[in-house]
């Protein structure tokens, strides 16, 4: 059996797009993916059927809203954090921290592993 890059990035997209939005404000979509492309040295490439779906659940969870602006002639998509979402971002960062921890502990039980800060 073999696990695909989107079949482990699906549970920590959400997580991750709300992160980013914390720290950037407002973003659209194209914009993300080439964020976390640069962050993870090209290691984790996202696709658009998987970025637009996350952003539309979250959306629709009310943690994400999103207003459409003319730059250069073309109608750009932007997205910001709601209330509502700074609060669930700080909780899903933790969360998703502690379970990359636990999952390191299962898989290599011999060694430390921190992610400090959050």
């Amino acid at each position: 059996m073999s696990f695909t890059q989107k079949e482990l990035l699906k549970g920590t997209l959400g997580p991750i797009i709300l992160n980013l939005l914390t720290e950037h404000k407002k973003m659209y979509g194209y914009e993300i993916t080439q964020h976390i492309k640069e962050l993870s040295d090209g290691k984790i490439l996202i696709k658009e059927g998987s970025l637009y779906p996350a952003l539309h659940k979250l959306e629709a969870d009310g943690l994400l809203e999103s207003e459409q602006l003319e730059v250069g002639g073309r109608l750009r998509k932007y997205y910001k954090l709601t209330r509502k979402g700074k609060q669930e971002s700080v909780q899903a960062s933790k969360e998703l921290i502690s379970f990359l921890e636990t999952v390191h502990l299962i898989i290599n039980p011999n060694k430390t592993l921190s992610y400090g800060g959050i």
